[in-house]
């Protein structure tokens, strides 16, 4: 078996042990280490659940996600009766501020913008309605308030990205005002993942450009 060949096995392998997703139509092809996902899922959900799997299979250097998701008729639901549920769900999340998102619905795409403090609650608000009944796809276009003490941002990125288990010498942070820059190498592409994780959490990140290479 060729590379590619054993790499399109082992996502495979890993979509059909995930339980969340029903692979029976969903194809793979991989080619240099990137991985491309076809076919067709019930939700949205599942459609993002295929996507995480496939990218922490070792030897994936990148996941290209063309799945299309088909909603079965009881799942359709008109855009109003959307918002309206997703607004109800946001308003419940302890984790994003009170009345900092705004969504728009269209053909069951959901557009969320609004200014928020921290990364996590910008992820909050959209792990909060993967799931609901009708949204087949997201886009997050929620932004992260600037702060005026982003000066040492770098460095506490660097030592928090020590503090675990990355060697100092593959990965390189950089930073101009809440911009943060990530260079360098890791072995899989959850490492790669996990490092954005990391940059995000610090104060003052408004933006990540997460540029560390899988090899």
């Amino acid at each position: 078996m060729t590379m590619d060949k054993t790499l399109q096995s082992n996502v495979l392998k890993e979509l059909d042990w995930e339980p969340s997703v029903n692979a029976a139509h969903i194809g793979v092809t991989a080619k240099d280490g990137i991985v491309t996902l076809t076919g067709h899922v019930q939700n949205y959900m599942e459609k993002y659940a295929a996507d995480k799997a496939a990218g922490r299979v070792k030897g994936v250097r990148a996941v290209a996600e063309e799945i299309e998701v088909r909603l079965p008729h009881h799942a359709e639901k008109n855009d109003d009766e959307i918002a309206a549920a997703l607004l109800l769900r946001l308003d419940w999340n302890v984790s994003v501020p009170d009345k900092a998102v705004q969504v728009k619905v269209e053909k069951g795409w959901v557009t969320l913008t609004g200014q928020v403090d921290w990364q996590f609650q910008k992820e909050a608000a959209e792990h909060d309605i993967r799931g609901m009944l009708g949204v087949v796809g997201i886009l997050n276009s929620i932004k992260i308030k600037e702060r005026p003490n982003a000066v040492n941002i770098g460095a506490d990125i660097t030592e928090a990205l020590h503090r675990s288990w990355y060697d100092p010498k593959t990965i390189n942070v950089t930073a101009s005002g809440g911009t943060v820059r990530l260079t360098g190498t890791v072995d899989n592409w959850y490492d790669r993942q996990m490092a954005g994780w990391t940059a995000w959490a610090a104060p003052g990140a408004t933006t990540v450009e997460n540029n560390i290479r899988v090899v």
